[in-house]
């Protein structure tokens, strides 16, 4: 017989998984009926909470998990400050950990968290595979989980991110209003949800001015850096683009390596604007255009209502998707 989970329960008494969580973790604001109702049904059919999370979870150890694909991205830096500094508000600890884009990795962390390590998840997706199963454990165990930046579409849960498309968009417009008209998309994995919204972006402000998206100026880079550099190398020589968005950051800088290797001016003859909150983009030889993402701002946001579910204060009702806004910073890698 399969076990039953808290949203089999909740959905057996007609009630929210918010109120039985509070019931098991016995807070004030739930009624002696109910609590007593929920906790006779539990019985009944079975249900077992985690242990870590019935036993008053501020008695355990008081720490939540982030999960990254990479460090070596400003933006992931700022974004665990906006966490940590809600984290200690509340008095957690946090745990860090890297997967490198490896869904394998990102697996083995969450069967390991699920065995009471943590109290709960706030995570950036590795952005590989199409099931997620392992996520579900979470859930099993009564481990509230928070997307931040990028997500799983196959997956439940509150997700935090920027306005992607309107950014993608508004990136790609600024390339069209300067001049170009064989702007090129950079991306990591065109499959995986910024990827693929900052992709829809450009191909629509490209369709909206009138030019034929090519198919070929749409370039997956992947995540080696060696074959990032020799992706690029061969797609330059062979498709000469006028303009480059880059999708994440490290797939604008070898682009510039290139463009001084093959003696391209910038931005005269290659314009070049990216994602990045890169605190040095004015530093760089020319300053780089950016759409500089709200990281900490995210970070903050996504821990907030990670401790809102964790202290039964989220209502399901509320909204699983929240955008919050980046800003186009143009600089002299597009305007010279």
């Amino acid at each position: 017989m399969k076990q039953i989970n808290i949203k089999d329960l909740a959905k057996s008494l007609g009630i929210s998984k918010s109120t039985v969580s509070r019931a098991f973790r016995d807070n004030s604001d739930i009624k002696p009926e109910t609590k007593v109702r929920i906790l006779a049904a539990a019985e009944e059919l079975g249900y077992r909470p985690n242990l870590y999370a019935s036993n008053l979870r501020g008695a355990k150890g008081k720490t939540i998990a982030i999960i990254i694909p990479e460090f070596g991205n400003n933006f992931f830096s700022q974004a665990i400050k906006g966490i940590e500094e809600q984290a200690r508000a509340k008095g957690y600890y946090t745990l860090i950990f890297v997967t490198d884009d490896d869904v394998e990795k990102e697996s083995t962390f969450i069967k390991e968290l699920c065995n009471g390590r943590v109290e709960g998840v706030l995570m950036s997706a590795s952005g590989e595979g199409k099931k997620h199963n392992y996520l579900r454990l979470l859930k099993e165990r009564n481990i509230p989980l928070v997307f931040f930046d990028r997500y799983y579409e196959d997956v439940e849960a509150p997700v935090v991110t920027g306005n992607d498309y309107e950014s993608s968009y508004a990136a790609t417009k600024h390339l069209l209003d300067l001049g170009c008209k064989r702007p090129a998309y950079l991306v990591v994995d065109k499959n995986i949800s910024i990827g693929k919204i900052r992709m829809q972006g450009y191909c629509d402000a490209l369709k909206d001015a009138g030019i034929d998206m090519l198919q070929e100026l749409i370039i997956e880079c992947g995540n080696d850096k060696g074959q990032i550099y020799r992706v690029l190398k061969k797609s330059f020589a062979k498709l000469r683009p006028d303009g480059i968005f880059a999708s994440v950051e490290r797939l604008a800088m070898p682009m510039i390596r290139i463009c001084h290797e093959e003696q391209v001016a910038i931005p005269e003859q290659l314009k070049i604007i990216c994602f990045s909150c890169l605190e040095f983009a004015d530093m760089l030889n020319p300053a780089l255009s950016t759409v500089q993402q709200p990281a900490m701002e995210m970070g903050r946001t996504a821990a907030q209502i990670l401790f809102e579910l964790l202290q039964g204060n989220r209502k399901d009702d509320e909204p699983q998707i929240i955008l919050l806004p980046s800003k186009l910073i143009p600089q002299k890698s597009t305007i010279g």
